[in-house]
């Protein structure tokens, strides 16, 4: 099967760590990366001996899929693009800033037939797989997500809501099967124009509840979720890459360390990306799947706000 040639849009932080796995993926070929960033680009495009451009549209002709890591109010315009040139299209989360704008891109794709995969890297995290047999309803799930901030690594265009949060809102989602019925949230600002810490309750139709704690001026970095149903009782922590489950049986309990594979889920997401595109397959997380994430997101944050007035 013919290798899938990538680029890759936005090469700070994240975005160069797209172009390092690209660059050892045996079923991809990095082409090229593009950042208005000139000195730092044109460093990334040395180290994996690929070329560099300052204007995305150049990558039109040379590139058959890419991976767009820009801030997220330039998600729609440079993903509408590529899909519009015949581009397949993987997105950093938040995939847009509206539900109207994130439509519109799936809308393309589907009539293009082309990919869209939204980067809701924690699906791939190899905690979460190795548990993810084990859930039987899940009917409480608790999720603790914080780290000091970084000019380097924080997305500024946004709150923490869409830049950490919204990896347990699309992992929590994925996990209960089930529409929210009531959010209960609130937001507290700190040290950026948007909310820094926040915390809300979701209530599932089903029943489920989801408790979901996420700051990003702690001064140390925690991944953690605990779920709860009927028999037993895991925690994960995604940091560590640590799981147990506790059970119940003939009135005695027991806790079990689960075996974790030890992989790179950066690795395994851009991968499931190349892969998709070579199979004609539908990805993991979809732009159906980031557009839910994306809604459930901005209903949290009018809630925030509302809390506020």
């Amino acid at each position: 099967m013919a290798k899938v040639n990538v680029g890759v849009v936005g090469v700070g932080y994240l975005g160069s760590l797209h172009a390092r796995v690209y660059s050892q993926l045996k079923n991809a070929n990095l082409v090229c990366v593009c950042d208005i960033d000139k000195k730092h680009a044109k460093k990334v495009a040395k180290k994996y001996r690929v070329w560099y451009f300052p204007e995305y549209q150049t990558l039109f002709d040379k590139v058959d899929a890419v991976s767009i890591a820009v801030p997220t109010s330039l998600h729609y315009k440079i993903a509408k693009e590529f899909l519009s040139n015949g581009i397949h299209v993987l997105i950093e989360k938040p995939i847009t800033k509206t539900l109207s704008e994130a439509q519109e891109l799936i809308d393309i794709a589907d009539s293009k037939r082309l990919t869209i995969q939204v980067g809701h890297i924690e699906r791939f995290n190899p905690v979460v797989r190795a548990v993810a047999p084990l859930l039987r309803n899940p009917r409480f799930i608790e999720c603790h997500r914080a780290g000091p901030y970084s000019e380097k690594k924080r997305v500024k265009d946004v709150g923490v809501v869409l830049d950490l949060m919204i990896h347990d809102i699309d992992i929590i989602l994925s996990l209960v099967n089930s529409d929210v019925r009531t959010i209960d949230a609130v937001g507290v600002s700190t040290i950026s124009n948007h909310e820094d810490t926040a915390n809300v309750r979701l209530t599932f139709k089903n029943g489920a509840i989801a408790d979901i704690t996420a700051s990003r001026v702690t001064k140390e970095a925690v991944r953690k979720i605990k779920i709860s149903q009927e028999g037993s009782y895991i925690t994960l922590d995604y940091l560590h890459h640590d799981a147990y489950i506790v059970r119940k049986s003939h009135g005695k309990v027991s806790k079990e360390k689960i075996k974790i594979e030890k992989k790179e889920p950066l690795k395994l997401e851009l991968k499931s990306f190349i892969s998709s595109i070579q199979n004609k397959r539908r990805p993991i997380v979809s732009g159906r799947e980031g557009k839910l994430a994306l809604s459930v997101a901005l209903d949290i944050l009018k809630k925030i706000k509302s809390s506020e007035a």
